[in-house]
């Protein structure tokens, strides 16, 4: 059988040893880098670090919800015309879902029914902080409104037991943004349905209508923390018609 020639070249050793040592050194295969992929993983992590810092900075207007509405009395007079006096009590929540504190100047909440005013309660400002939650308790006295255009229909609602009511609450503030001062202008309007046997709210339906003004001031905004907590505020008007 034929032996097999190699092909590969073959150098023999030499038979004497040199004087001064060999050292081999190896190398291994040199990729070249891609400059492409670095410039996408570049700009991808560019994009990624935008996308956080205008998610966590950007103002967004505050979260306003009605609660509660607690109808107190309810009181008919014949005498000397026909009035209505009537007292509520309502529970405002108003949530600052941004990461810096919200300096709200003022609360205001207006009641009414079936397309009248019966009234409006304003608050005095107040502070939240960041990611927190703010409850406002108010209560309305409503006396000697005259219910001469709505009384068939009031009297109506109260056979039923349930009186359709019209809520307007806007609340109006600073947002402190590091060296800059925001203002934020919340609005929230709601037809409630409160049952007068419970004195309960049985459904409400609310349209929010917020508004973001931005201008540029002066102004330090403090650190929040990411705990809820709440406090509450008292206020208390008498509207005589």
């Amino acid at each position: 059988m034929p032996a097999k020639t190699s092909s590969l070249p073959y150098t023999s050793l030499p038979s004497h040893r040199d004087f001064y040592p060999q050292n081999v050194i190896v190398l291994s295969y040199y990729h070249p880098r891609n400059h492409f992929i670095n410039r996408c993983l570049l700009f991808t992590t560019a994009f990624f670090l935008l996308s956080a810092t205008v998610y966590f900075l950007y103002p967004s207007d505050p979260a306003i919800q009605l609660s509660r509405i607690r109808l107190n009395h309810i009181r008919v007079k014949s005498s000397p015309e026909l009035t209505l006096d009537v007292s509520f009590s309502l529970a405002i929540k108003v949530r600052n879902r941004d990461f810096f504190s919200l300096d709200y100047d003022s609360l205001g909440v207006s009641v009414g029914y079936r397309g009248r005013e019966l009234g409006f309660v304003n608050s005095k400002g107040g502070k939240i902080r960041a990611r927190r939650s703010s409850y406002v308790n108010a209560t309305l006295d409503l006396n000697g409104l005259e219910v001469i255009h709505d009384v068939f229909y009031l009297i109506q609602d109260l056979a039923r037991g349930v009186i359709p009511f019209d809520t307007e609450t806007q609340v109006k503030g600073d947002l402190g943004l590091l060296f800059f001062k925001i203002p934020i202008k919340g609005r929230v309007s709601c037809q409630v349905f409160v049952n007068t046997n419970n004195q309960t709210i049985e459904h409400q339906d609310c349209y929010p209508e917020n508004m973001l003004i931005i201008t540029a001031a002066s102004h330090i905004g403090e650190n929040g923390y990411l705990l809820s907590e709440c406090y509450e505020k008292q206020i208390k008007m008498v509207y005589c018609a």
